[in-house]
């Protein structure tokens, strides 16, 4: 009667017609993606999801995932397990004063913000859906994704996957962002293509990508995999022991 999935089960229309007696189905997190909602819809089944389910674990991941790449946390422990001892070669980064670009402020991105501007960053968040008084209660200065492409010194996105988000950060937007920008992606396969960003972490256009989620996965064949100043985790955004309960 009831279907409860996470995000690894794709809910398609084969699914949902065998399941003759389904009255809901459930997604333990944020989005529906994985739901085939036109189908649901047609077999009159109720589409439900928890969507502060792992609002907390998704904004600390992302804000791990920052402080690693401005501080070369992964690529020191690395040089470390060699048996070497070269302190110059991972200056990092203060976040204090710098700007993070917030793409989409719904639960997580709000936790996000209210975390970075208790670091001191400058937050800047884009969001069609969200007002600008809405926006400054959080500390946050709501502007257009061109403006926060081009002034932000880190971006992360958190919006949904549809055809408006697929490919949102592509080579062109990644053209116009800072030297040196950080991006970072806890929010859905696709949003930022794997290609354009691998290339540019190579050219040294971005200075770094923390990345959870993956156009495939797990990412077999990804370009980020071979791409330098990476921080790679298995879509972990959901994985604590509380977001479980």
């Amino acid at each position: 009667d009831a279907l409860v999935v996470r995000s690894q089960v794709k809910v398609d229309a084969a699914l949902i017609a065998a399941g003759t007696r389904l009255v809901v189905i459930g997604r333990a997190g944020v989005g529906v993606d994985n739901v085939d909602l036109e189908a649901a819809t047609r077999a009159g089944i109720v589409v439900v999801n928890a969507p502060t389910g792992n609002t907390i674990a998704a904004a600390e991941l992302t804000l791990a995932l920052l402080f690693g790449l401005a501080r070369k946390t992964a690529a020191a422990d690395a040089s470390m397990r060699r048996g070497e001892w070269k302190r110059s070669q991972f200056t990092g980064m203060e976040v204090r004063g710098k700007t993070l670009g917030i793409v989409g402020l719904g639960k997580i991105g709000q936790a996000i913000a209210v975390r970075a501007r208790a670091m001191q960053m400058t937050v800047l968040g884009s969001d069609p859906f969200v007002t600008h008084d809405q926006a400054a209660n959080l500390g946050v200065e709501l502007v257009a994704f061109d403006d926060l492409v081009a002034r932000s010194d880190a971006i992360t996105v958190h919006v949904p996957k549809n055809k408006g988000t697929i490919g949102l950060i592509n080579a062109a937007v990644i053209e116009r962002m800072k030297p040196g920008v950080l991006l970072l992606n806890v929010a859905r396969g696709g949003v930022i293509v794997e290609q354009d960003l691998a290339d540019a972490l190579h050219s040294g256009k971005v200075g770094g990508a923390g990345i959870d989620v993956f156009n495939t996965e797990p990412p077999t064949g990804s370009p980020l995999l071979d791409a330098p100043n990476t921080l790679l985790t298995p879509h972990l955004g959901a994985s604590t022991a509380e977001a479980q309960i």
